[in-house]
């Protein structure tokens, strides 16, 4: 059932196309920075004339000082949370700017959470949790694929259970993002496999998610679209600008559409293959997704075969249910191209299942998913996936 009344969040400005990384420093200076802590990991902070050395420039040009945290892992710790917190306070920071994929931002936006919620925030796991705001946060976004440099959530591992967990908040949405494509040209096929999949999952998961609306699935579907054409051939050639902005420009639309409709099955299942097995975020939904949504296709064929329509395939002539099928193996082709791995070789373990299904069901996307099961359905669909 669709929502009746909705709201639509995210942030106040948003640069994107090439070249935008130079914005930062003007933009950091109109909002009173003084004294930024740049969230971020090792590998991009020694990047020659990476995305770190750009934003750095552009913050001395406009004459802006700052602060390192650059230990993020994928799959941002609770740990890491505390550490940052730890060099805000003693360098005397007054605002926070991410620059990274996901795992930045998430890191960045839980950095925000401690420093004005709470230490502990293992506590503040939810909906709308979050009584005070975060300090100043920009976004530098150096991936297409998990749009948290716009979005309310925040998605933390616990090292010490193995649990992902997200904070969804209107108080996480950063005040601006940078979507700039030259950045992303040296990005790794497989780390371009795995978020350009998460961007697909996150408009094919809104399309069909229960809080959607009329505004989301203009994002949704127009996403669909250019990702099914252009993740192949940024995947194939990184240095297709084309292919990246475009790429860029979907990712952008998928988070539009997911900050606001909201998920399903696929991510609450691949939040506990990625915290259980410490495996990529993009892959682990894509792996899973034919098999989640092939189980969900009784829930709304009919948005089933308008995927299929968006992703290209010939369905007129077609029944619902052969037109919808033509989605799921759509689904599973472009997971093929390229390259993504199965459940079983992001080493899952079936004598895991159960705790996976129990959590997932717990976990905050679960509640929009278009088709409600229970714990052995979760467990089976872990289950076929695994087998594939």
């Amino acid at each position: 059932m669709v929502e009746p009344n909705t709201d639509f969040m995210m942030p106040n400005v948003n640069f994107f196309g090439p070249g935008v990384i130079k914005k930062i420093g003007d933009r950091a200076k109109i909002l009173g920075m003084k004294k930024p802590l740049i969230v971020t990991d090792k590998f991009l902070r020694n990047m020659e004339n990476g995305p770190v050395k750009q934003t750095e420039a552009s913050l001395k040009t406009a004459g802006v000082d700052y602060v390192f945290y650059d230990n993020v892992e994928p799959n941002p710790k609770v740990r890491n949370v505390q550490e940052g917190k730890k060099v805000y306070l003693d360098s005397g920071c007054d605002s926070i700017i991410s620059v990274g994929g996901g795992s930045s931002h998430d890191c960045a936006k839980g950095i925000g959470i401690v420093l004005t919620n709470g230490d502990d925030i293992t506590k503040l796991a939810g909906i709308d949790t979050l009584d005070n705001p975060l300090p100043p946060l920009l976004a530098v976004n150096t991936t297409a694929g998990t749009a948290s440099e716009i979005t309310r959530h925040t998605v933390i591992t616990n090292e010490e259970t193995k649990l992902k967990f997200v904070v969804i908040s209107w108080r996480n949405v950063p005040l601006v993002s940078f979507n700039d494509p030259l950045l992303m040209l040296e990005v790794p096929k497989r780390m371009t496999a795995a978020t350009g999949m998460d961007a697909l999952t996150h408009c094919v998961e809104s399309y069909v998610s229960t809080h959607r609306n009329d505004i989301t699935d203009a994002q949704a579907i127009q996403g669909i679209k250019i990702i099914s054409k252009y993740l192949p051939q940024a995947y194939a050639d990184g240095h297709n600008v084309e292919a990246r902005t475009k790429m860029a420009e979907a990712s952008l639309l998928a988070g539009m559409a997911f900050n606001n409709a909201d998920l399903g099955y696929v991510h609450a299942m691949a939040h506990q293959l990625g915290g259980q097995y410490d495996a990529p975020h993009g892959e682990c939904c894509a792996s899973l997704m034919p098999t989640v949504e092939q189980w969900n296709m009784i829930s709304a064929p009919e948005r089933f075969a308008d995927i299929a329509r968006f992703m290209g395939e010939k369905v007129d002539g077609l029944n619902v249910w052969d037109a919808a099928q033509k989605a799921i193996d759509a689904l599973e082709r472009i997971s093929k191209q390229v390259g993504i791995r199965t459940v079983k070789e992001l080493g899952a373990k079936p004598e895991d299942f159960e705790l996976l299904a129990k959590n997932a069901l717990k976990d905050g996307n679960a509640g929009s998913n278009p088709r409600i099961g229970n714990e052995q359905d979760v467990i089976d669909l872990f289950t076929t996936a695994y087998n594939k």
